[in-house]
């Protein structure tokens, strides 16, 4: 027998004699119980306690045993079989755990190998029908920081364990529940549903549902919208019947839950449209057997309150039953059905909710109850008809259900009478033997409490204190005896019983003393005996649940519920343990209740008694041949499924009726293009932004806020068809869209005053500001990407005239959304959030730039701080800027010369590595950087060779996948004074990018002006050529120079730094393959004003002339429609083309000519609704022209991408990207393919999808997947070779840096592309020898296998910062987070000239391009953005095609003068 160091105190006391009392028992834990529960229907306990050991009481906690067959010390968590009363299982601290199939009488061990049960969800899931199918949720951990979450399954209760799927996020059965069945027959009662990662990305963004019957031999992702796949599934629930996903898109806290009652066909829950489900501010409650009950936040966390939804019987729609739910921050709800009895359910509500709301002050909350299933609410009534108000799931104080049992009619709860409800501790005990219609005090004080005997005692003990005794009631509370516990006085923690509460035994879990000297007891409290008689036939009574105001039983789903129950004065126990109590059902003739709304239609009216279709309706096979024809089709209501009223002779509401075929058959497209001029009085558009719907927000609102020069705010839902002036009494100085969400924005003013709205301006609030905004031309607001509520304001602090201070700014952060402001740092130039997907650590973590020892005149320090700077972090000294990206912390901080910079890296926001860069990259002075992407797992860096005015550039160097050793990419960029550079990353295909070169760079040392020629790479910028020309012209004529010599006749685009609004990118993220730009066919890039419009379908390798002249474009419904318009030159007419550029089409929009200076759309360029902004031909007037082009498709949406996609008929086809230097279609070591619509599909794409169908496969390793290793060059022949003088890299120094690690191959001069995934093949890096590790030299010859791909590109991926990225690439790989946007920079926007005082940045994002330009010798002002509005804005005159940002990238950059980014602000722009 196993000895255990307890000290075991039992002892049997007798309160009273036989028949006067309970008998009580203790027994004595040395550590404290954390865990315990009972089998279903027996007296057998399983109790863990502290110290890791298993407990078993097969009498009801009377005695207790240690389980042997457990390890000592070796429990880490138990758990019961929901549904199965003989099984439980004990999960280990290591790889060994226990099952037990004889209700803990014995203990089998099984090993899970290197699987570790999962810390961050339930490691076991469980079948509701066969309990040896059981999921574990597990990590497979090579190293510390190196796991992965991987799923496992049994078939036979653990006897072996077998890998179900890796990249889990979570996996259920899909009968987890005894009341979800997959079918009739359960063929597919072994159906798995998973949320699992992305097919190709880690991002939570990105994670799917998949669906299996055979254990993911085989598995289909199911349409959830429509016949559309969803991303972004985060979360997967059972209900009762039902089975909940919910799916969040970027930029929005909003969630789209997806219900199914088969597992088969999915619905998206529709709630109405005031009210939106968003992340962690919803709860699904305790639902029927017939609909779904969720409580929805409606305020801010910090004041949480809800409103409660019940669904419709399939889960698809949501009506709301009360508002006002009492919540607390941690999403629990004061909610509660009454147990066993239809429709009865308690709720707690705050009465003053709107003073609470706006002001915090102390919630006055009231209880309600009702009896016909939330259709109505009345109070709780006590003695004297007094308001009684109870505690509730909020603030619980016991296990289990908190104000009733399985007892049929008998509810307790601790509250009191009055107005409202008070703290705990001035509550008293309540009962109530009608199911809570009527109340009485049972005893003063608050108790804890339990039901016992199918509700023939209630036991209850003191709660505010130690307590001597216990208190019993035989007589459904009314009157109340005593019963002494044995020994010291008792603080209770747990009073429980049996589930079913048929049992006389109770348990009673406490503690004695305090501090060192506190001890832990079990208590068993027994009844029996108490009575000697057991109750017969006539100590019974029907009781019926529910009664209407005349007392007669009424009908809920078609019948009455009544129970057989004891008599409250009848001298006798039940003594029917673990019998429970049977309701008894009458069916009632069918009324007006027990119907509802069928599927596609939704109630209607004031009344909500109509309902009213919500989409086409279906036509039976045969009929409506004609619109014209009618047919018999659904009344709009159902019989409410399970509902068993009586149909005969009573109501019919689900009776066909006769419907017009014109009501069901789609509306054709009208064929034609609308468009809408809206005109403005004003001289200018200062700035506008789209507040787009995601693909999970609810609505179909296109929404535009603008603000014109005279300070006046718009705001249009339909895209500009109307527009309706806001905030009208106020001068709205700035437009802060949220940084990370796109239904948030904030509007400045001159004061402290700031509005926002949180739900695309549909509702607008304001809060005070600690002080008015910096004056430093900085982002005033700084945004969390996680929490919403979360702020950090800059303000300017003695800056008015009167003070008389140093005028400095000051950041102060809040944590409700401006409700309460507290400081954070001052004497700052700019601080922000730094938590980011996949960089792991607090979400407290800070970035602040301050001045040192609060000078002004003295250095900038880079500071972090994880707790609102009580304690701080420097990490650098003097800093020039610092900039957050996707992957990468990058800083510019001048070297010890004061002269030049030096950049460190960062992979998880505390760890910074020098970057090394090549020896061979020979920068005298190294004066500024521009950081330019960080989207393919390396930084892209633009270092200035020379900074002359007008004659800048520079070389891009690429980096390692931590950012700190870097490659030559190549020479000669060109960049312009403010630090833009001609670059830019193609978006939606991995490795394109463009750049513009100095090609005569010898002759600009001489003062001639630069010659410009543009150059694109295909495989990341490991290597570069010249784009291929078209062969004719837009008009079809030949060009002079000869296209097939692409050294001397190639295509040129403008690019970056020409740009009026460096967001005006070539390429759209959804429009896969295609670009445009406008340029010239020749040696080099001439005027743009004898620029011509080129576009390319293939990702940049051919190009067609479009048009003669400079035309701005947009790109429309993922690329179906691109709509192009003449650039600053008076038309009425623009173009377009649903072939992709292949023809366009002339569409006149006024009849009058205009001057167009911007043409937008949303940034997902996922609409068929565009936007131009320009000015009346005579420019006395601003217009904007909606254009409208959802009538030209004939045939509605197109069909599913996902179904088929090899199908000929199908709308879409797969296009696979390619190396222009390859013969195949490998790029970057695999073939992937991408959905794009057929040119002649007569069909719209719709909401944003995923365009990536698949890597079809890896391809051997050729050159292309390789770029030249630090200290190499490329050579004429593509090969790569030691710069001579120079040394590679020690590759040796991975043995020290990784201990695990048994050989390195000696340096071959090329290094893996990270993006890359080729296989085999010309593997370049592992050529040279293969060199053991000290003391591995035996075992790498016995094996001679060589180092993997993986080895090798550790050796140059983490030689110079290990400790920087060893914990951090896990990390980022495999955090289940929220994916924040490439935020790097930002640009200014300078207000109006009456208030030249104060100036605020305006929020923009550059699409996928460059970011921090440091220049340490100018000290002019920052211009740092909130990126995150990734395509949705950008400020002052900022105002062209893609101000509307869709890129990952942004500048931030330090200028030398106060003008605007591009030159002085002119009014003749708008």
């Amino acid at each position: 027998m196993l000895l255990l160091p307890l000290v075991i105190l039992f002892s049997v006391w007798c309160a009273h004699a036989k028949k006067d009392g309970p008998r009580i028992s203790k027994f004595k834990f040395d550590s404290a119980p954390t865990n315990f529960f009972y089998f279903d229907d027996t007296d057998i306990i399983l109790l863990q306690e502290a110290r890791g050991n298993i407990w078993r009481s097969e009498d009801a906690g009377e005695n207790w045993k240690v389980v042997e067959d457990i390890d000592e010390g070796q429990a880490w968590e138990l758990w019961q079989h929901p549904h199965d009363n003989k099984i439980a299982y004990t999960l280990g601290l290591k790889d060994t755990h226990w099952v037990t199939h004889d209700q803990g009488e014995t203990w089998a061990s099984f090993e899970t190998g290197e699987v570790t049960p999962s810390l961050y969800k339930s490691p076991l899931r469980f079948h509701a029908g066969d309990s040896n199918k059981v999921l574990l949720h597990g990590l497979v951990c090579k190293r510390f920081g190196d796991c992965e979450e991987d799923t496992y399954y049994t078939t036979d209760g653990f006897k072996s364990i077998e890998r179900l799927r890796s990249d889990t996020k979570g996996c259920y059965f899909a009968h987890s529940t005894p009341l979800f069945k997959t079918s009739e027959d359960d063929v597919d009662d072994s159906r798995i549903l998973c949320i699992v990662k992305g097919r190709y990305s880690p991002w939570a963004k990105d994670s799917r549902l998949v669906v299996s019957d055979n254990y993911f031999r085989d598995e289909v992702e199911p349409t959830l919208a429509g016949d559309r796949t969803v991303q972004g599934l985060i979360d997967l629930a059972t209900v009762k019947g039902f089975i909940v996903t919910a799916a969040k898109a970027e930029n929005t806290d909003e969630l789209a839950l997806y219900v199914t009652d088969d597992a088969k066909e999915w619905h998206r829950a529709e709630f109405p449209s005031n009210h939106k489900v968003e992340q962690e501010a919803y709860t699904i409650l305790e639902s029927t057997n017939y609909s779904i009950q969720v409580d929805v936040m409606t305020t801010k966390p910090s004041n949480p309150m809800g409103s409660l939804f019940t669904s419709n019987s399939n889960g698809t729609y949501f009506t709301e039953n009360i508002r006002h739910t009492n919540r607390n921050v941690m999403g629990l709800v004061d909610f509660e059905k009454v147990q066993g009895i239809q429709g009865i359910v308690l709720v707690n509500v705050v009465d003053n909710w709107q003073e609470y709301e706006n002001t915090g002050k102390e919630k006055k909350v009231q209880t309600k109850i009702s009896f016909d299933d939330g259709r109505t609410f009345q109070s709780l009534t006590a003695e004297k008809k007094k308001n009684l108000h109870l505690h509730s799931v909020t603030d619980l104080s016991n296990i289990g259900r908190v104000f009733s049992s399985a007892a049929p009619g008998l509810v307790m709860g601790v509250g009191n009478t009055g107005d409202y409800r008070r703290d705990y501790d001035e509550g008293d005990l309540y009962v109530s033997d009608d199911a809570g219609l009527t109340w009485r005090k049972a005893l003063d004080e608050a108790h804890k409490y339990e039901f016992g005997d199918q509700g023939s005692v209630l036991l209850a003990i003191y709660d505010e204190g130690p307590a001597s005794e216990i208190r019993y009631s035989i007589n459904h509370g009314i009157d109340w005896q005593k019963a002494d516990l044995p020994g010291d006085k008792v603080r209770a923690k747990i009073l429980t019983t049996i589930s079913d509460s048929t049992s006389l035994k109770f348990v009673l879990q406490g503690t004695v003393g305090g501090g060192s000297k506190m001890e832990h007891y079990i208590y068993s409290i027994d009844f029996n005996g108490l009575h000697e008689a057991k109750c017969e036939e006539k100590d019974f009574e029907d009781w019926y649940a529910r009664r209407d105001d005349d007392g007669e039983p009424s009908c809920l789903m078609g019948h009455t519920q009544s129970y057989r129950r004891r008599k409250a004065d009848a001298d006798c126990f039940v003594d029917e343990e673990f019998k429970d109590p049977q309701p008894v059902y009458k069916p009632c003739a069918c009324t007006d209740k027990d119907f509802e709304c069928d599927y596609n239609f939704i109630r209607s009216g004031e009344d909500k008694k109509k309902c009213v279709p919500v989409g086409t309706l279906p036509v039976p096979d045969g009929q409506c041949k004609s619109p014209d024809d009618k047919y018999l089709g659904s009344s709009g209501f159902r019989l409410i499924p399970g509902n068993d009223c009586i149909r005969k002779g009573s109501v019919e509401l689900d009776k066909e009726i006769e419907r017009p075929c014109s009501d069901s058959v789609k509306a054709p497209a009208s064929g034609k293009i609308s468009h809408e001029i809206i005109n403005f009085r004003a001289d200018r558009f200062k700035e506008y932004f789209y507040l787009e719907r995601t693909e999970s927000s609810h609505g179909e609102d296109e929404t535009v806020i603008m603000r014109t020069d005279t300070l006046e705010t718009y705001i249009s839902t339909d895209h500009g068809k109307a527009w309706k002036r806001i905030l009208e009494d106020e001068d709205i100085l700035a437009i802060y869209p949220h940084q990370y969400l796109n239904d948030v924005v904030f509007f400045l003013t001159g004061t402290r005053k700031v509005f926002y709205s949180v739900n695309r301006g549909k509702n607008i609030e304001s809060f005070t500001a600690p002080d008015y905004p910096t004056r430093d031309r900085l982002s005033v607001i700084a945004f969390h990407p996680d929490r919403k509520d979360w702020l950090i304001w800059t303000g300017a602090v003695n800056c008015v005239s009167s003070s008389k201070g140093e005028c400095h700014s000051v950041a102060s952060y809040t944590k409700d959304r401006g409700d309460h402001w507290e400081t954070l740092l001052r004497y700052v130039r700019k601080c922000e959030f730094i938590k980011k997907e996949g960089r792991g650590g607090s979400e407290q973590l800070i970035y602040c730039e301050q001045f040192k020892d609060e000078n002004l005149e003295g250095p900038l320090q880079l500071l972090s701080s994880e707790n609102w700077f009580a304690d701080s972090v420097t990490h650098f000294n003097d800093v020039v800027d610092f900039a957050t990206m996707s992957e990468f912390i990058i800083v510019a901080a001048r070297a010890s010369d004061q002269v030049s910079l030096k950049v460190d890296a960062s992979v998880d926001g505390k760890t910074f590595a020098d970057a090394m860069f090549p020896n061979n990259f020979n920068v005298p002075v190294q004066r500024a950087y521009t950081v330019l992407d960080s989207s393919t797992h390396a930084v892209f860096l633009h270092v200035t060779v020379d900074d002359r005015e007008d004659f800048e550039y520079g070389t891009i160097i690429k980096s390692n996948s931590n950012g700190t050793s870097y490659v030559k990419s190549v020479d000669g960029v060109n960049r312009n004074t403010p630090g833009y550079v001609d670059f830019e990353k193609m978006q939606g295909l991995e490795g394109v990018a463009i750049v513009n070169v100095v090609d005569n760079l010898k002759d600009t040392e001489e003062g001639q002006a630069k010659k410009l020629r543009t150059l694109i790479t295909h495989n990341d910028g490991a290597q570069w050529a010249p784009l291929m020309a078209p062969k004719e012209d837009a008009d079809g004529k030949r060009f002079e120079c000869d296209v097939s010599n692409i050294d001397d006749c190639s295509l040129h685009l403008h690019g970056y730094t020409e740009r009026k609004d460096p967001r005006d990118t070539f390429s759209s993220p959804t429009a896969v393959g295609l670009m445009m730009g406008v340029g010239n066919v020749g040696k080099y890039l001439t005027r743009k004003a004898e620029g011509d419009t080129f576009i390319t379908r293939d990702g940049g390798i051919t190009w067609k002339a479009v048009k003669k002249g400079n035309y701005m474009w947009e790109f429309g419904d993922q690329g179906s429609v691109v709509v192009i318009v003449e650039e600053n030159a008076p038309t009425n007419i623009v173009f377009y083309s649903r072939d992709e550029g292949l023809s366009w089409t002339a569409y006149e929009f006024s009849d009058t000519k205009m001057t167009i200076t911007d043409i937008t759309t949303v940034p997902s360029d996922s609409s068929r609704n565009f936007l131009l902004w320009g000015k009346s031909g005579d420019g006395s007037k601003l217009a904007t022209v909606n254009l409208d082009f959802s009538g030209l498709y004939a045939n509605g949406q197109c069909r599913n991408p996902d179904d088929n996609p090899e199908d000929e008929s199908g709308d879409y086809e797969l296009w696979a990207p390619k190396h222009p230097l390859q013969d195949n279609n490998c790029l970057f070591g695999h073939i992937a393919e991408y959905h794009r619509k057929k040119l002649d599909a007569d069909c719209y794409n719709g909401r944003k999808f995923e365009h990536l169908h698949m890597i079809q496969q890896n391809c051997s390793c050729t050159r292309q997947d390789f770029e030249c290793d630090y200290n190499y060059e490329p050579q004429n022949d593509a090969s790569c070779k030691l710069v001579p003088g120079l040394q590679p890299l020690d590759h040796s120094l991975i043995c020290k840096e990784d201990p695990s690690r048994k050989s390195y191959f000696k340096p071959t001069g090329y290094r893996r592309i990270a993006l890359t995934t080729c296989q085999g093949g010309r593997e370049l890096e592992f050529t040279s020898d293969e060199i053991p590790c000290p003391g591995h030299e035996d075992e790498v010859r016995k094996d001679h296998r060589g180092l993997s791909g993986v080895g090798l590109f550790m050796v140059a991926v983490l030689l110079p910062a290990l400790l920087a990225s060893a914990v951090g690439y896990w990390v980022w790989s495999n955090w289940g987070g929220k994916f924040g946007r490439i935020r790097l920079g930002e640009t200014g926007s300078t207000f109006d000239a009456d208030s030249p005082w104060i100036q605020y940045p305006v929020a923009v994002v550059s699409a996928a391009v460059a970011v921090v330009v440091a220049i340490p010798y100018l000290v002019g002002s920052v211009w740092r953005t909130l990126s995150s509005l990734v395509g949705r804005g950008r400020g002052g005159r900022y105002t062209t095609r893609q101000s509307f940002a869709r890129g990952r990238g942004d500048y931030a950059v330090v200028d030398p003068d106060e003008d605007e980014l591009l030159g002085v602000d002119d009014d003749e722009e708008v």
